[in-house]
């Protein structure tokens, strides 16, 4: 009985040793699969917070490249204030930067801001040589002139009646210009008005002949006084047109201007982006004297507003009277 009793304690023993080394190697097993994890939460850039969600951590460092205590920013759940008002803060500075008018225009006025583009000051280099011969706004006059051997790629005939017959470099214009062109002759006819065409696009080669002519003929001061140096012409740019009218004869003279197709041109060119580019009494600030029959587009958000502020152009696109 008593070698019974002592077997059975000892079976005793061990199983309970048995039953202590399985809890213990359990509880390892539970810390190693915690730490597993832990350590994947920590690699995918998140951590279990204490009510079981999950919360997504950043990686915040400053501009310079500082982390940590000099500005960080941490990101528990509940703490994002600070990233928020920065993002609303930023929401607002570009609202106030683009706010409405309450027509869908910004703050901004669009003419101020194309004027400002456009202006003298900023659109020609150190040879007086302007830098934005492409734009509708472009302003050539005896101060400025065009890139050398420029040429408009854009070059097409508008659709209206021209005062001579056969092809010529004249009849064209730059495409956006000849468009208007053909709205203006529309608009004209509309009216009973009847206008022709006279010369728009010339080239270089072409200038040179004609103001060598003029040197030959009246001299060279009335020749810079009626016609450009060659590359300074606006006829060069594809946006001038000289237009006439049968009742005078399609001359460009001074009297057009006086006539009723001269001042239905005077007062309605401006409708369709076109302005009177030499008008009168202003030769000292254009250089040449008035020419009724002289129109250019700059299309048709400018040319009304040109018209409403009584400028040449010159002064139009001067920084001096652009505010912003």
């Amino acid at each position: 009985m008593k070698s019974g009793t002592g077997r059975q304690r000892r079976i005793v023993v061990l199983l309970s040793s048995l039953m202590i080394c399985g809890a213990l190697l359990a509880a390892c097993q539970n810390g190693s699969g915690s730490n597993d994890n832990a350590n994947a939460n920590a690699a995918s850039g998140t951590e279990q917070g204490a009510d079981g969600t999950t919360v997504h951590l950043t990686d915040e460092s400053d501009s310079d490249g500082k982390g940590g205590a000099e500005g960080e920013q941490t990101s528990k759940p509940g703490s994002n204030e600070g990233a928020d008002q920065g993002s609303d803060a930023a929401s607002a500075g570009e609202e106030k930067g683009s706010s409405s008018n309450g027509n869908g225009a910004t703050s901004e006025d669009p003419l101020q801001e194309k004027r400002s583009v456009s202006a003298l000051q900023t659109t020609v280099d150190s040879q007086s040589v302007v830098t934005n011969a492409q734009a509708m706004t472009v302003i050539v006059n005896k101060q400025r002139s065009l890139p050398e051997g420029y040429e408009p790629s854009d070059l097409v005939e508008p659709d209206v009646p021209f005062s001579f017959e056969g092809p010529h470099e004249k009849r064209h214009m730059r495409k956006e210009a000849a468009e208007a062109l053909e709205k203006l002759f529309a608009g004209a006819k509309a009216d009973g008005i009847e206008l022709r065409a006279v010369s728009g696009y010339r080239s270089y080669k072409r200038q040179v002949a004609i103001y060598n002519n003029n040197v030959k003929t009246k001299g060279e001061e009335y020749a810079s006084r009626v016609s450009a140096v060659p590359g300074r012409s606006e006829h060069q740019t594809g946006l001038a047109i000289d237009v006439s009218s049968p009742s005078v004869g399609n001359v460009l003279e001074e009297v057009f201007g006086s006539s009723k197709e001269g001042k239905w041109l005077d007062e309605h060119a401006a409708e369709y982006g076109f302005v009177i580019r030499y008008p009168k009494g202003q030769e000292s600030k254009t250089g040449y004297v008035y020419e009724p029959w002289h129109i250019r587009y700059v299309g048709t958000d400018i040319a009304p507003d040109v018209v409403k502020s009584g400028l040449t152009l010159e002064d139009y696109f001067d920084e001096a009277n652009i505010k912003l």
